[in-house]
């Protein structure tokens, strides 16, 4: 009897010494927002749905498209894009519920579906009947939900290195990935992750996501560690990790996607495998694909000139000239 006290409660005892020689508190939200703020940032007041924080970039009355970063990220990720494609087109990119300054939400909902329902809205606000719409890993899979979901709104669908579609597991493979996505899986994890320090998490899933290291600076890993640090992000992540999984898209679903399509993928992709492009190449009708050799999960970042160069030439295929 002793024994089997001992083993329930070491456990136990081993995570709350964890939790106390890791913490980190909060960093509080007025802080992180006036030190990642751009003079581009706006806000949005979407009732129950919370406030979205967004950037509206670029030629007014140009071809839109909506742009969607992957998990943990931001919107800064496409910094290097929207450099390149504001002169042409009308650029929105968003902070997703439970990331960057838009952080947690009053719903606590942070599914798929939600966080579609979040695009929706901010599209609806801001005017926008028709547009592309691109992601980016988690935002991949969030992109295509929408198309899915709002197919007469879509004009085009991009999708970067994208989660979501699985057509057979890969084996053996021999990439750690982003550690902490695997640890939060387990609930043992979440009990201290609200509370500890997400430094050499941040870090290590940095390095795992981009495959040309020199891209990966210190004022990057501090700007992705202060977000995660947000007062509120963290019990995001925990409930976000915690809900029940987004249902995988199948085979019938890609099929039934509608519009141009851009595939984008780093071949040395260590979160989502280079092998996974090949479910969405052949299951969506109408696809072009963009393959970086030497190139990781996060393309527009690891080779912003080139993949920006690939996304012009396929929207001025779909607005019929060359831009």
């Amino acid at each position: 009897m002793k024994i089997l006290k001992y083993l329930i409660l070491t456990p136990i005892f081993l995570l709350g010494c964890s939790a106390m020689i890791l913490y980190k508190g909060d960093i509080p939200k007025d802080v992180v927002d006036a030190r990642y703020t751009s003079p581009d940032s706006q806000f949005s007041e979407l009732g129950d749905l919370g406030r979205v924080h967004y950037r509206d970039e670029g030629r007014r009355q140009a071809p839109p498209i909506i742009l969607l970063h992957g998990s943990n990220a931001s919107l800064h990720t496409f910094e290097p894009w929207v450099t390149r494609l504001k002169d042409k087109f009308r650029v929105v990119t968003i902070d997703l519920p439970g990331h960057g300054l838009t952080g947690e939400v009053p719903t606590g909902d942070y599914s798929n579906e939600a966080m579609v329902a979040v695009v929706n809205e901010l599209a609806n606000k801001l005017g926008l009947d028709h547009f592309v719409i691109g992601g980016n890993s988690m935002g991949g899979s969030i992109a295509l939900r929408y198309a899915l979901d709002h197919p007469n709104k879509i004009t085009g669908l991009v999708l970067i290195n994208s989660s979501g579609f699985m057509r057979k597991r890969i084996q053996n493979n021999d990439s750690q990935g982003v550690l902490a996505f695997r640890l939060l899986k387990n609930p043992w994890f979440r009990a201290i992750g609200e509370v500890m320090d997400p430094y050499y998490f941040v870090s290590q899933g940095l390095e795992a996501a981009f495959h040309q290291q020199a891209v990966v600076t210190e004022a990057m890993v501090m700007r992705y560690y202060d977000l995660a640090l947000r007062e509120g992000t963290r019990k995001a992540t925990m409930k976000r990790f915690s809900a029940t999984e987004d249902k995988k898209y199948q085979a019938q679903d890609l099929a039934r996607i509608n519009v141009p399509t851009l595939l984008m993928w780093g071949k040395e992709d260590a979160v989502a495998p280079f092998a996974f492009a090949s479910g969405y190449e052949t299951l969506i009708p109408d696809i072009s694909t963009a393959y970086y050799d030497g190139v990781g999960h996060i393309p527009m970042e690891e080779v912003p000139e080139i993949s920006a160069a690939d996304l012009i030439a396929f929207m001025g295929k779909i607005n019929g000239k060359d831009k």
